[in-house]
């Protein structure tokens, strides 16, 4: 490995804590939910802070298609073997699908050993249809069709207007296959696409010094808007929640991890940054590029990890899966609804279909569980108001899952595919510390 190798880290001397960027995020995140107790209320001074969240998130979506376009039209025309790219692409549907189906499962068995919802003795017809009949009516348009047919987008330029993954995937993937077949040209067209690429990660680079005002922002409008009565209100499921995500991380991720040869807890502090970024603003897609970059960092194959990271974000949700399972017991347990075990794996098969497209977005598990239940006639659809005031603290869990899961199938996959750097990934991983020092792991 040379210096001109795309994947080799950085490490620059250690800076001040307080310039660490994870300081500066845990940090800001402390402020701004000390400012939501002391200034309570949807219009009080922490809500009005929402801007500032929303305006970090923005840029950092502004920057996901480019990204995303530039490192799998780059990976795809570089592999020369498009026989290769199928098999990356089948291997990682199979481990999606495998490791999905398993965080369902355990979500559905937590659910039924733990019983959150016991006790509740909730009569449906009391709740308030109205405050969920955003999230119903999308729902509703949800179907497999339609989800099938919203992947093409409706001109090449929209893709990068709207920004929809599946949609940029698709581009990217025809695009990459396109400029593999033009030989020298085609070499000349992927050189410039990666040298685009470094310009958008450079922007990046700049954006994300800007994720303590974000976290500070969208953390304050939370607490201030919601107040902790909202964490103390359903606190059983919110606690099973973050106790099953716990454990599906450092037990199902954590072998899976072991098998591959490193540990999930040293992963796990490789990549805080991102996790705080994300604890802070409730969307794994904020750190999207950044996790792209510091996957390669850890040595794992740019185009493996082009190919897998993107995908993940739509049909590998551990986290989205976990709750999905949970929260529908947790409503038919709230409102007295007897299911059998039958009906049960029923709510499996449907959940692992519903479950497919939905991004670390802030809302789209929520509207993804209406989905669920638009199709699971035994429980009543009114019950999902039940959830409406604590959604956003359960989004972060399911953003943060949902990021560590994706991390590790990058790595596993370029371990299967025998284009995983081993020496490059312990020496990063025996100095978390010190690697996320370097810039978030920056790549020369």
């Amino acid at each position: 490995m040379n210096a001109e190798d795309p994947r080799v880290l950085t490490v620059q001397p250690r800076r001040p804590w307080y310039r660490l960027l994870y300081v500066q995020v845990l940090v800001a995140i402390v402020i701004g939910a000390l400012l939501g107790v002391a200034f309570p209320g949807k219009t009080g001074l922490a809500a009005n802070m929402k801007p500032f969240g929303d305006a970090f998130v923005n840029l950092i979506r502004m920057m996901i298609a480019p990204v995303i376009f530039c490192t799998v039209v780059h990976g795809i025309a570089t592999m020369g073997d498009l026989k290769r790219v199928g098999r990356v692409g089948v291997k990682a549907l199979v481990y999606f699908e495998v490791v999905s189906t398993l965080a369902l499962a355990i979500g559905l068995i937590v659910a039924d050993v733990v019983r959150p919802g016991a006790g509740f003795n909730i009569d449906p017809k009391t709740l308030d249809p109205a405050s969920v009949s955003t999230y119903v009516s999308a729902a509703k348009g949800d179907s497999v069709t339609a989800h099938l047919l919203a992947i093409i987008p409706s001109s090449y330029g929209d893709v990068f207007a709207k920004g929809d993954l599946l949609q940029v995937l698709l581009v990217a993937i025809l695009t990459g296959i396109a400029i593999s077949r033009l030989g020298e040209t085609g070499e000349r067209v992927a050189a410039g696409i990666d040298a685009a690429g470094k310009v958008f990660f450079r922007i990046i680079g700049i954006i994300v010094h800007f994720a303590p005002i974000g976290a500070f922002g969208a953390m304050a409008f939370t607490v201030g808007a919601f107040g902790f009565k909202s964490l103390a209100y359903l606190g059983a499921l919110i606690a099973t929640f973050y106790g099953t995500s716990l454990l599906f991380v450092f037990v199902v991720l954590g072998l899976i991890a072991r098998a591959a040869g490193f540990s999930i807890w040293r992963y796990l502090v490789y990549i805080k940054d991102e996790l705080l970024i994300v604890l802070g603003t409730s969307s794994s897609e904020t750190v999207l590029p950044n996790m792209i970059r510091k996957m390669q960092a850890l040595g794992a194959s740019k185009p493996v990890v082009g190919l897998v990271i993107p995908t993940g974000y739509s049909f590998n949700l551990d986290g989205t899966n976990i709750y999905m399972t949970l929260a529908v017991l947790f409503l038919a347990q709230a409102t007295n609804t007897d299911l059998s075990l039958g009906q049960e794996l029923k709510i499996l098969l449907i959940a692992a279909l519903t479950s497919k497209g939905a991004s670390g977005v802030t809302g789209a598990g929520f509207i993804t569980l209406a989905a669920t239940l638009e199709i699971v006639p035994e429980i009543p659809l009114a019950s999902v108001a039940i959830l409406v005031g604590i959604d956003k603290f359960m989004s972060e869990c399911r953003a943060l899952t949902n990021l560590v899961g994706n991390g590790v199938a990058a790595l596993v996959i370029s371990r299967w595919e025998g284009e995983l750097d081993v020496r490059q990934l312990n020496a990063a991983l025996s100095r978390p510390v010190a690697a996320g020092d370097a810039v978030e792991a920056r790549i020369t």
